[in-house]
């Protein structure tokens, strides 16, 4: 059998042009495709939490070195709460006149975000030809994915939810503890 037969340097061919192509891509970090966050629900909820955003984020985590890409990709079902941390009032926050109740809160914040694992789903894994895959890109996917939901919550308006919520289901408790007049102001 002689070699060199197209049988044998076709596998070899493709070995030779995927490291010359690797190496037209620049090396360093990988790179992260910026994907929209759209939120899937907004949860009204009646404990110290006053509201729940649900989103859903894609993740797609590239890194790229001469001898080969690994790539994932993600689908990041995750879940922000917000409300306000009534541990923190004080004793001048309460004020009652009459029928007539003042309240003083601290701002809303951010309660927990995280992912709902069940939901949340690898939808690609893929390795170069001459890499292993690496563990860490799964959990790099998963920090930046709450992050962002998190990023998102904020600019979708969850503390003004939060605040609104707040307002309404601590004046509804306020009225069927018999008080007609509530006001409350966030500091």
């Amino acid at each position: 059998m002689a070699f060199g037969g197209a049988a044998t340097l076709a596998p070899l061919a493709a070995l030779l042009l995927g490291i010359y192509l690797g190496r037209l891509v620049p090396g360093g970090r990988p790179a992260i495709a910026n994907t929209a966050t759209v939120v899937t629900q907004i949860q009204s909820l009646s404990h110290l939490v006053t509201v729940k955003y649900v989103f859903e984020k894609v993740v797609v985590i590239e890194d790229a070195k001469w001898y080969g890409q690994n790539r994932l990709l993600m689908v990041a079902h995750g879940v922000v709460k917000a409300g306000v941390d009534l541990r923190n009032l004080k004793p001048g926050d309460v004020k009652v006149r009459g029928n007539q109740l003042w309240l003083t809160l601290p701002r809303p914040q951010l309660m927990d975000a995280y992912l709902d694992e069940g939901k949340t789903e690898i939808l690609e894994r893929s390795t170069g030809i001459l890499r292993t895959f690496d563990q860490q890109m799964e959990q790099d996917a998963r920090r930046q994915a709450i992050e962002a939901i998190r990023k998102a919550a904020r600019a979708s308006g969850i503390l003004k939810d939060a605040e609104d919520r707040t307002r309404l289901q601590l004046a509804a408790l306020a009225r069927t503890a018999g008080f007609e007049e509530v006001h409350i102001e966030f500091r």
